[in-house]
């Protein structure tokens, strides 16, 4: 039997997760949710119903994973533990100052609901928190340092959208090239968050929008820009859609540490990404972990989880024996 998945919210993520779903044999799209006017809403699957969000509770006995494609700003905040009363989940919260507070908020009604909630499965909240406690419990004589780019952040640009008088935005995270260097190189540098990376932003503004303060709100936004040498370019529609239509992305997980009675020999350990299409790979990342949601609810486990707390064989289709005879 196919896990049944529902889809709330579809933009580029919720997108990227009917792409998912169509490689996985063992998951089936039942719905999608959005909350544009569903009669003009085309999806790439066939047959596949299309509902207002309002309705998505009336549905709870029809979907075994609702996977939540809003923005991390606005909509994850109250989405994800309204959603997870009906349905078991999984979201892309992506705040990383923020993901206590998430977890608490969401960990009480899933509880409560009896479902399975899974929280900030991606790249980065997800596979790159996976890879910093791996290497940090092989080498605790060490330190860890992530960088992330070049690429587009989703949730940075959707925090430019928005701001009042913003018509559409794009934001590169680039990291400094000295800073990786001095990394990789095994000195174990002292790093600020400046020091580390720059974001660039490109705007599309409202006509006779204030251009100033628009600048100025995103270089002083807490949690996104405040902490980084931020550049602001404004530039008109066109000008966006044929210079940044992409959305690649990637970045490294770099752990430098040492072994040895004397802590004599240096060890680096790298794990990098090179993505092409940073939503369709934290799509797939989510479908995954839809499978791992199901599965533990079927056990009977209920509450908020986080990728630390599921086990790597429950975001596999295949059966533990065929794992542990090609895998391990």
């Amino acid at each position: 039997m196919s896990i049944r998945i529902g889809i709330f919210g579809y933009g580029n993520l919720g997108r990227g997760v009917e792409s998912a779903i169509r490689q996985n044999n063992d998951l089936e799209l039942v719905a999608v949710f959005t909350r544009r006017d569903p009669s003009k809403l085309k999806i790439a699957t066939e047959g596949v119903p299309v509902y207002h969000a309002d309705k998505a509770k009336e549905l709870a006995d029809s979907i075994d994973v609702m996977i939540l494609c809003g923005g991390s700003a606005t909509d994850l905040p109250v989405q994800t533990p309204e959603m997870v009363k009906y349905f078991n989940v999984v979201d892309s919260f992506d705040t990383h100052a923020k993901i206590p507070e998430h977890f608490a908020n969401v960990d009480s009604v899933a509880a409560s609901s009896g479902k399975i909630a899974v929280i900030s499965a991606g790249w980065d909240p997800g596979m790159f928190s996976l890879n910093r406690l791996y290497a940090s419990a092989i080498l605790p004589d060490g330190k860890d340092y992530t960088f992330w780019g070049k690429g587009v952040s989703q949730g940075h640009s959707d925090a430019i959208r928005r701001i009042e008088g913003v018509l559409d935005g794009k934001q590169y995270t680039i990291p400094v090239d000295s800073a990786l260097d001095a990394v990789r190189s095994g000195s174990e540098p002292e790093l600020t968050t400046r020091q580390k990376h720059i974001r660039e932003c490109f705007v599309v503004a409202e006509e006779g929008a204030d251009k100033a303060r628009i600048e100025a709100e995103i270089k002083s936004m807490p949690n996104y820009f405040a902490d980084y040498d931020t550049t602001v370019h404004f530039i008109t529609k066109e000008e966006l859609e044929r210079d940044h239509s992409g959305i690649p992305h990637g970045g490294f997980v770099i752990r430098s540490g040492r072994t040895g009675l004397n802590s004599e020999h240096n060890h680096i350990i790298e794990y990098s990404l090179k993505l092409d299409s940073n939503p369709e790979f934290t799509a797939s990342v989510i479908v995954a972990y839809a499978r791992a949601a199901y599965r533990l609810n079927c056990e009977g486990a209920s509450g908020c989880k986080t990728v630390f707390d599921i086990a790597p064989a429950y975001l596999s289709s295949r059966s533990d024996e065929e794992l542990r005879a090609t895998m391990l």
